[in-house]
């Protein structure tokens, strides 16, 4: 893991370094868009995609996206009756998601503007930004003659909106894809012991530890804790409820030392000594498989879970769970937030044909299309849906996490801190929390090791 990230680190070094010495503009302007005709009707989607067709039949556009649910949705489902509708063509470039990025950035540096709509990280919003690589949509969304009514840009989860496609109040990408964190508990143990589910830190850890071992094989919560990346993703799911983080966002000053944070991890050793007790082995897979087996009274993790813990075929408590959101901690509510977005190369020659096919592929109109063929939800609308609801049953929790993780966003704190050095940082504090879990050290040694290795890093 190390290398690979060492690897990793090497790569976007160069690209820095190609970005600052090359031109990173377009060496002529994008096409000028085509005017709307006068009797468009945009009420309709039949009738924006008359409009879109008068203005680019036979632009083609190439979309560079990573591999996902989310892409195979749009190619398999949505992409035919996009061409069919507005006579633009779309040539695919589909790959791993380290490759994407060096492809996006080495296109942006050498200014060829080959990729008109760009599928973004969200961790990737604010170098993105800073660099210029993606267009500033705020123009498209404003622009009635572009984006028709029916897109509903407000339907979309402001968590997401604010979270993961904004930098410094700057529109870049659309959401398309993404997930926060929540409990999911098995309703017959609760029912059977007089209990309810936990609504603040101090009741997970209470119920955590009346229920573990309370029946033969049962422990009280299961989550990863794999030392490493494993490891910090674990510890962060609860981290933002005792305090801002382990750095400081505007600084990048490390600080573990902060009161909470030492609190953080304390509670996070301490709630896992009422898991299995290998926990500090668990990836997330073996976190789920241990709940899905029933070996768990409680699970936190990854709203994207919630469809395995419901499907009969892997879960053998699969009707008998319920879903509530992270409790509320010391410092607040605050969840996970993570996901993807569909932006516009900012060197891009076709931008409103770009701008044409994200409003198709996150319209509302086509939003469950999209989640019936794989797709993550990114829409209010989608997660109250009846017809939705009934096929995922931990939907209307899922949206009530949201605004937890909205609460994080309105604190001005991204989930994972905006740096370049964010795979070894998580590796540092992860390798030092996992053995505090294990004994190998205690919380204060972990704390303090972790806060000098972060000091070493020069975040």
């Amino acid at each position: 893991m190390k290398k690979l990230l060492a690897l990793v680190l090497c790569a976007v070094m160069a690209f820095t370094l190609l970005a600052a010495c090359t031109p990173q503009t377009a060496t002529t302007d994008p096409t000028p868009p085509a005017e709307l005709p006068a009797d468009a009707d945009m009420s309709t989607v039949e009738g924006w995609g008359a409009a879109m067709r008068a203005m680019h039949e036979g632009t083609e556009i190439t979309v560079a996206m990573a591999t996902h649910p989310g892409t195979e949705a749009m190619q398999r489902a949505m992409v035919e009756d996009f061409t069919r509708l507005t006579g633009i063509e779309v040539n695919w470039r589909v790959i791993n998601e380290v490759q994407l990025n060096t492809d996006l950035l080495l296109d942006f540096a050498g200014g060829t503007g080959q990729y008109d709509v760009i599928m973004v990280d969200g961790f990737w919003i604010g170098e993105f930004a800073s660099r210029g690589v993606a267009e500033p949509l705020s123009r498209f969304i404003n622009d009635a003659n572009q984006t028709p009514p029916w897109y509903d840009f407000e339907d979309i989860i402001a968590a997401y909106r604010q979270g993961i496609s904004s930098f410094d109040g700057v529109q870049l990408t659309i959401p398309m894809a993404g997930e926060t964190r929540f409990i999911a508990y098995r309703t017959d143990l609760f029912e059977a012991h007089g209990q309810t589910p936990p609504t603040t830190m101090a009741e997970f850890l209470e119920l955590a530890r009346f229920f573990n071992g309370i029946e033969d094989g049962l422990f009280g919560v299961s989550m990863r804790a794999a030392r490493g990346i494993h490891c910090a993703s674990g510890w962060m799911t609860i981290m933002y409820n005792f305090s801002d983080g382990f750095i400081d966002q505007q600084t990048l000053e490390p600080t573990m030392t902060d009161p909470g944070t030492v609190e953080s991890l304390q509670f996070f050793v301490d709630l896992l000594q009422n898991a299995p007790p290998d926990v500090a082995t668990f990836t997330h897979e073996e976190a789920l498989g241990t709940f899905l087996e029933g070996r768990a009274a409680m699970w936190l993790d990854a709203t994207a879970l919630a469809s395995r813990i419901l499907d009969p075929e892997q879960s053998r408590i699969y009707d008998r769970v319920g879903f509530v959101p992270t409790p509320t901690g010391p410092a607040g509510d605050a969840a996970a937030l993570a996901g993807w977005g569909l932006g516009i190369g900012a060197n891009s020659q076709n931008q409103d044909a770009a701008w044409a096919f994200i409003v198709y592929m996150t319209g509302r109109p086509q939003a469950k299309v999209y989640v019936q063929n794989g797709g993550t939800p990114t829409r209010a609308s989608i997660y109250l849906d009846p017809e939705m609801v009934a096929a995922d049953a931990s939907f209307p929790v899922q949206l009530e996490s949201f605004d937890r993780a909205q609460a994080l966003v309105e604190r001005g704190i991204s989930w994972l801190p905006p740096t370049e050095n964010l795979g070894p940082m998580l590796d540092v504090v992860g390798t030092y929390a996992n053995m505090a879990i294990i004994g190998q050290i205690s919380v204060e040694d972990a704390i303090e090791r972790s806060q000098e290795a972060l000091l070493d890093l020069d975040l």
